[in-house]
């Protein structure tokens, strides 16, 4: 390698950085024809950091990300093309990342926009594989330049739904872990929020794209994205009534509220609302098919998709903020909340998605304000399961629910304003008076 560097410094910046992704072609080319999975030298990845991250202006910048766009367009071999996209862009943590990362974001943001698909699919592998920290910057740099820099660009964005839905269902993941209603800054844009919700109500299939195309362990590594992007999406449909509705709260003076709201202070807009309460509905739909892809797959019982460890700060937001928005002004919201969630826990009990037992549940939800459907879940009629994988104790697959226990009902919840009505025990022989609702 030092021969080529020395190369290289004869050269301008551009064509030392054209000569260095030369190279690495032809170094992985012939290591791959002995190894299938060849180890990246400090060699190469020193010259990339001296040669390509450390010396281009904005205008070289820009012709090289146009040079990889081509380069990794015209390579044929999906293994080099993997390769060199992990050898220039997999954090090696020195100073070096930041540009690192920046060029990625760049390299990315053009693929999408001249829908390179081999980068988006290489795109796709980094995000596999890659720490989630590094992931969320991604992801970030991309709602940038699509969702919040120039209106109307999200178009070019929607359109890699069919280009390369393994990329999609990768960026989606990122998303919800990048926006996780944790403060008012991590409420995800309209624009982003519209877009994901389309494309997972056109094929809800597109988020568990990388669980059903990946050899899996029963252990999964930790500080990295999950297989679906199921946690994130279940976290953004609970948490949202109490998210938007602490946003938009009276601002405080003195201690008190201020004497003048706006009519549409408190809560989300109807087009937000609407988006959320569909995506609810996507997502119970995707927690539905997956027992028969977790039995497929042998690991059904063994493998929870939804961690339980994961669930556990998500109800821990939800208690916080609910005791901090006022119950008398928020009681809908706190309401739609807790009814999403009881669905949610329950569906990904019953198709195995969540492995949990009944006393976990009960422990888990114990600090809740009450309410009615999630009592049910945690408290309703035990059913033994079927399926032998599960051990005893753990929460029964539920195909039918018992006669007055029917705790996901037939629409998911997504009107705050219905009233809701106390479980009735069904007792057999017993009339039960029709009373229309009003």
């Amino acid at each position: 390698m030092s021969d080529i560097r020395h190369s290289l410094l004869r050269r301008d910046a551009l064509s030392a950085a054209k000569e260095v992704l030369y190279h690495l072609d032809i170094y992985f080319s012939s290591q791959l024809q002995s190894a299938p999975l060849p180890i990246v030298d400090k060699g190469p990845v020193e010259l990339l950091e001296e040669f390509v991250f450390q010396r281009l202006n904005s205008l070289q910048e820009l012709q090289l990300l146009e040079i990889m766009c081509n380069y990794f367009q015209e390579q044929t071999k999906d293994s080099v093309r993997q390769i060199i996209f992990s050898s220039l862009f997999s954090p090696q943590g020195n100073k070096a990342d930041d540009s690192r990362m920046s060029l990625l974001g760049k390299l990315v943001s053009m693929a999408v926009a001249v829908c390179r698909i081999p980068v988006l699919e290489c795109a796709a592998s980094w995000l596999q594989r890659t720490p989630v920290v590094y992931c969320v910057r991604l992801a970030r740099a991309l709602v940038d330049d699509y969702c919040c820099l120039v209106p109307g660009s999200v178009q070019t964005l929607k359109q890699i739904f069919s280009a390369s839905p393994r990329f999609c269902c990768q960026f989606i993941t990122s998303v919800t872990a990048l926006y996780d209603l944790a403060s008012d800054d991590l409420i995800p844009p309209l624009d982003l929020l519209e877009m994901i919700v389309n494309w997972i109500f056109e094929d809800p299939r597109l988020i568990l794209i990388t669980f059903l195309n990946t050899p899996i362990a029963a252990n999964l590594p930790v500080g990295f994205l999950e297989l679906t992007p199921l946690t994130g999406l279940i976290r953004w449909c609970v948490k949202a009534p109490l998210a938007y509705r602490r946003k938009k709260k009276p601002s405080l003076s003195n201690g008190h509220v201020a004497p003048k709201v706006t009519k549409d202070s408190g809560g989300m807009d109807r087009d937000s609302h609407l988006l959320y309460s569909k995506l609810h509905l996507s997502v119970l739909q995707v927690l539905m098919m997956l027992q028969v892809h977790l039995t497929e797959k042998n690991l059904y019982g063994r493998l929870g998709l939804i961690l339980f460890d994961h669930m556990v700060p998500l109800v821990e937001e939800i208690n916080r903020l609910a005791d901090e928005l006022n119950p008398l002004n928020a009681s809908q919201e706190i309401e739609l909340s807790l009814d999403r969630l009881a669905q949610a826990l329950q569906v990904a009990m019953a198709s195995g998605a969540l492995l949990c037992t009944r006393d976990d549940l009960r422990t888990l939800c114990s600090r809740l304000p009450h309410n009615n459907l999630l009592q049910l879940v945690i408290s309703g009629p035990v059913q033994q399961s079927p399926h032998a994988a599960l051990p005893p104790g753990f929460y029964p697959h539920i195909h039918t629910p018992p006669l007055g226990y029917g705790a996901v009902p037939a629409h998911p919840a997504a009107h705050p304003a219905l009233p809701t009505h106390p479980g009735h025990t069904f007792i057999s022989g017993m009339t039960f008076p029709f009373r229309p609702i009003r």
